[in-house]
């Protein structure tokens, strides 16, 4: 038995939310559900799982529109992003009225987490990494048992996250992408916040912003 996984994209911005669950208890998480709950929901039924919590990897639009929603109809735990995210969260109804998105309800995570935190999908565990840049409290989490990780908007296939918002930090997305993401193993696969699937190991290779050709990888 191994952790699983459906990619439900959602919002304008074809954001990956992620459904995991334990093929053991059939408890289920979302990972950054967005928006577009009616599409989250269809997921969930026809998994045929439980929805026990909410993890969220930051705290951008695109990737905690539905949250309040989701806990407003069933008291669901939230866990992460890091604390440093807050202002983030805090800014929803401001994140909203830029990008065009209607208003949604704000929350306050049920738990921040830390890097060397780990968070549980039944009897699945998944290992937490802070991996500031893209947002300052940014998180990822990793299965080690299914050499997988949901990794945000933290790296992408052939990219990286985005450093010109408010707090973003490139050299911060380039030392957490080297010192936190590839010790994860070259066989790990991931899920970025965007786009298809990659390899830790494909990324270093080719991606043009963070391959080891740069020698700057270690």
């Amino acid at each position: 038995m191994a952790l699983q996984y459906q990619i439900v994209p959602v919002t304008p911005f074809q954001q990956n939310c992620s459904l995991v669950w334990c093929d053991q208890t059939r408890e289920a998480a979302v990972i950054d559900p967005g928006g577009d709950l009616p599409r989250i929901d269809a997921a969930i039924a026809q998994a045929g799982v439980t929805l026990t919590k909410i993890l969220l990897t930051h705290g951008h639009l695109d990737h905690v529109g539905a949250t309040a929603a989701l806990v407003a109809r069933a008291a669901l735990p939230v866990e992460g992003p890091q604390r440093a995210d807050a202002f983030w969260i805090d800014a929803l109804a401001e994140q909203c009225r830029m990008f065009g998105f209607p208003p949604v309800a704000g929350f306050t995570p049920t738990r921040w987490l830390e890097n060397g935190d780990h968070v549980t999908v039944g009897h699945e565990r998944l290992d937490v990494l802070h991996t500031p840049g893209h947002t300052p409290g940014h998180v990822i989490f990793h299965s080690a048992g299914a050499r997988l990780a949901f990794v945000g908007d933290v790296l992408f296939a052939g990219s990286i996250g985005r450093t010109d918002f408010p707090r973003g930090d490139h050299a911060a997305l380039l030392a957490a992408i080297r010192t936190r993401l590839w010790p994860l193993g070259d066989d790990t696969r991931f899920v970025p916040g965007h786009g298809p699937m990659s390899s830790f190991g494909v990324e270093r290779r080719q991606n043009p912003f963070v391959s080891d050709r740069d020698g700057l990888s270690g």
